[in-house]
């Protein structure tokens, strides 16, 4: 998303009482930590409920539409990305394939604005469509937020809910007759987990539905239900309650299922923290009132990902290993301990942990070098011969789907920057990848000439951070690009290069848009993860500086030129880079951001968030906390730039009241006369399960208000319709 520079005074936006947006009621808290002391001028703003809080975020959205509406060239966009869609008869996602080849995934029509669930016996065989959410209850809209088939095809459950909440309730389906089973399992999201029966899940229930309720997500317990039984009668399997011994902690999410290869029960104790830990008991005794639970990994053996057979289990662990290596131990004696390693780390590329998959063949997984370039690998079972398997084009990315572990099914999908995803069946014995394409087929002549530039940056330490820059062919080293940088920096996630036509209009302007690897992210392994978290978080915003500057230096672009935008734990890197360099950026887009880092342990989703931002009980994370909160930083009487505060009301991940201190903050700070946008979606959460056509007004809302705020032609509003 976008972000750029232009003068308020000459577009008549500085007297901002007189145009409708209203000073946010201020009730002042001040706080000490470690012995600094901290005024917060805004804590009032966390009541959601004060009818003063709802007044003001209300009048601000509105204001915010108003503006955003009248901006020249925004509805262009959205017919733009409207056409696209249309060019493209079916698209397929989330694939799943079930033990009787039974095809389980996602499909949306240019007509559709949520997917639906659909199957299909197998590759060629008929279609099915088994949940459509727009129909299922009159003047509801709903969405699936994620499904799972039984092993054997027979049934799949999914998670439905309303208005981007994320939270809602599970139903169970009969695939052969397509009819919904009584129950509905409440307080829940995504379709569970199947046990090798075929006819019990299990599940984790939050406590209530209040987004704003600190015991809604503490000390949540897992539960087992079997299909056709009331939800009334599901039991407690795993949780603190059950076993006090195992060190639950209350934000910790704890799940438990069964593998049907090592014929194991395990137990996940689940937070942000990539590290796991998990414990294993036989299968039969999960069905028992006291399961002898031992530890299988724990966070400080650095695992972040396994798969199994019958004989192995096979993880990642990134311990004294910068970009990771493949261990495995037998599945008869399941102790780190005992590991061998399989894989050996690579000097110049990080595995990717979560495209690793077992088939009755061997082993299959993934390496990125700079988190741009993939490359596929397998192990023949039984060995410890790597092979490198020719892709039948470069990839900027790959997706991983097989069957089982029983099978020899393997399907790559692969794509990057300017090409769309292509899907292949990979045959092992003639080492050839056969298409096997889901989507239809589309073509985009419009991209035809865009240049993929991949470019090695030093930072503010001389660290070389990954660059990537996307733009039409011809273009001018002169300064003048709009360029539009989307980054994130947080839980090791890459930014992987995927074809996003709506992304490309930016290119389409003129501009350059530019995606910096910053660490925190996972592009260079989970060492480049550890230096971009909790007190070294600094890194991500002064890697996306350092980026900036390369650009400037080079003659791309121009501080008058250039947008950042990130969402989420993005808003940390948005808000902060701007906030240390405000004269480098035309204009900020945090969406749906964490901007007040240090308060966030006072929203529901905060305390599962700190193993990776860390806690204000401890002094030096506390102080890390602190580095990275951009609305401490905001100071008043600076030339902040141009900025697009988004929330969602609904948001069960950041709180609305995060990103509404910030924009009111930084409202009463900024002495540049660019706009402060604040916009509050009533009807959406975090963006997860938006309708497409909400989907692309939020981008043209992006485009247009980067697109304005650089200067560039037909995106200019009058002042006169600015109110």
């Amino acid at each position: 998303m976008p972000k750029f520079l232009c003068s308020l005074l000459a577009l008549g936006l500085v007297a901002t009482a007189v145009l409708g947006q209203p000073s946010a009621p201020s009730v002042p808290a001040t706080d000490t930590y470690f012995g600094v002391k901290v005024t917060d001028p805004y804590r009032n703003l966390e009541n959601l409920t004060d009818p003063a809080v709802q007044t003001w975020m209300k009048a601000q959205a509105a204001y915010a539409r108003q503006n955003l509406d009248a901006i020249p060239g925004r509805q262009k966009l959205i017919d733009q990305m409207v056409a696209f869609d249309k060019r493209k008869a079916t698209r397929v996602t989330d694939l799943r394939v079930a033990d009787n080849d039974r095809y389980f995934y996602f499909k949306s029509r240019p007509e559709d604005q949520q997917p639906k669930l659909y199957c299909r016996e197998g590759y060629t065989g008929s279609e099915t469509l088994l949940f459509d959410p727009e129909t299922f209850e009159a003047g509801k809209l709903f969405n699936i937020s994620g499904f799972a088939p039984s092993n054997d095809g027979s049934k799949v459950s999914f998670g439905i809910t309303e208005k981007g909440a994320e939270l809602g309730r599970m139903l169970i389906l009969d695939v052969k007759t397509r009819k919904l089973y009584p129950e509905q399992l409440p307080l829940t999201r995504g379709g569970g987990e199947w046990l090798p029966d075929n006819q019990s899940i299990t599940y984790l229930p939050y406590n209530n539905a209040d987004l704003k309720d600190m015991a809604a997500r503490q000390n949540t317990q897992c539960r087992l239900h079997r299909v056709g039984t009331p939800a009334s009668q599901d039991k407690v399997i795993f949780s603190s309650q059950l076993y006090p011994k195992l060190g639950i902690k209350p934000s910790e999410y704890p799940y438990a299922g069964v593998d049907r290869d090592t014929r194991l029960a395990y137990g996940f104790l689940y937070s942000v923290d990539r590290y796991l830990h998990a414990f294993y008991a036989p299968a039969a005794a999960l069905s028992k009132p006291n399961v002898p639970w031992q530890t299988l990994f724990r966070p400080t053996d650095e695992i972040t990902n396994f798969v199994s057979d019958d004989r192995y289990i096979y993880f990642v662990t990134s311990k004294h290993t910068p970009r990771q290596k493949l261990m495995r131990i037998a599945a008869a004696r399941p102790e780190v301990a005992t590991a061998e390693v399989l894989v050996p780390e690579s000097a110049n590329e990080a595995i990717i942990d979560e495209q690793l998959k077992t088939t009755k063949d061997g082993l299959y997984f993934v390496r990125s070098r700079n988190g741009v370039q993939t490359r596929l690998y397998f192990v023949p079972k039984g060995s410890k011969t790597v092979r490198e398997l020719k892709l039948p084009q470069a990839a900027g990315r790959l997706e991983l789907v097989a069957k089982n572990a029983q099978s020899p099914d393997l399907w790559v999908t692969m794509g990057g920057w300017a090409t769309d995803r292509q899907r292949y069946r990979y045959d092992l014995a003639g080492s050839k990848f056969v298409p096997e394409p889901l989507s239809s087929e589309v073509q985009y002549p419009e991209f035809a000439d865009l240049v993929v530039e991949e470019l090695m940056v030093p930072s503010h330490d001389g660290v070389q951070v990954p660059l990537s820059l996307i733009y039409q062919k011809g273009l001018k080293r002169d300064g003048s690009a709009p360029t539009l940088m989307v980054g994130y920096g947080a839980y090791s996630r890459a930014i992987e290069p995927t074809l996003m036509p709506s992304y490309l209009l930016w290119p389409q302007q003129g501009g350059i848009l530019a995606v910096p690897h910053v660490r925190g992210g996972g592009e260079l392994g989970e060492e480049w993860h550890k230096a971009g978290q909790k007190t070294t978080k600094p890194n991500t915003w002064k890697d996306l500086i350092a980026s900036a500057e390369y650009l400037v230096k080079n003659q791309y672009t121009a501080p008058g030129h250039i947008a950042i935008n990130g969402g989420s734990a993005g808003g940390i890197l948005i808000g902060r880079a701007m906030t240390e360099r405000p004269d480098l950026f035309a204009a900020a887009i945090p969406e749906v951001g964490c901007l007040n880092a240090v308060r966030m342990e006072n929203s529901p989703n905060g305390p599962v968030n700190i193993p990776e931002f860390g806690t204000m009980a401890k002094e030096d994370e506390a102080k890390g906390l602190l580095e990275m909160d951009a609305y401490l930083h905001l100071q008043p009487g600076t030339k902040y730039p141009a900025t697009l505060v988004t929330a969602g009301f609904n948001d069960p991940r950041v709180i609305a009241w995060q990103p509404a201190k910030f924009a009111a903050r930084l409202q009463a700070s900024t002495t540049s006369g660019k706009p402060v946008l604040f916009f509050t979606d009533y009807e959406a959460g975090h963006g997860i399960g938006d309708s497409k056509q909400k989907q692309f007004e939020v981008m043209a809302d992006l485009l247009a208000f980067g697109l304005w705020q650089t200067g560039q032609p037909g995106f200019q509003p009058k002042s006169a319709t600015m109110k």
